[in-house]
């Protein structure tokens, strides 16, 4: 049972080792602001999450658990509204999304 329990939670930790890496990729190779803010909070979200899910199923039920599950609200909280208070910063300073150039008139 063990080594099941290994597989699980290193399947976890390598998923969300690839969220995170894809996050930081796309916060680099993306053209502007908008879609790298996307990128870094999409993927920030969905790797903090596996990655902890997984260390949670390395840890077993204990103390450990309970603390990396506040941490886990804690980010889940954070996350999201640290991205919306960038973006909303970003758009009253006057940097607009441009949006589709081929459709977009006027």
């Amino acid at each position: 049972m063990t080594t099941v329990l290994e597989i699980i939670s290193w399947i976890l930790i390598l998923s969300g080792s690839f969220f995170s890496i894809i996050g930081a990729l796309g916060s680099l190779r993306f053209p502007d602001f908008w879609s790298r803010l996307h990128a870094a909070s999409v993927t920030d979200s969905g790797g903090m999450i596996l990655l902890l899910a997984g260390m949670c199923v390395q840890a077993g039920l204990g103390l450990i658990t309970v603390k990396l599950i506040l941490i886990g609200v804690f980010l889940f909280i954070t996350g999201p509204t640290a991205t919306h208070a960038v973006a909303n910063a970003a758009f009253v300073s006057g940097l607009k999304p441009t949006g589709n150039k081929k459709t977009d008139k006027g």
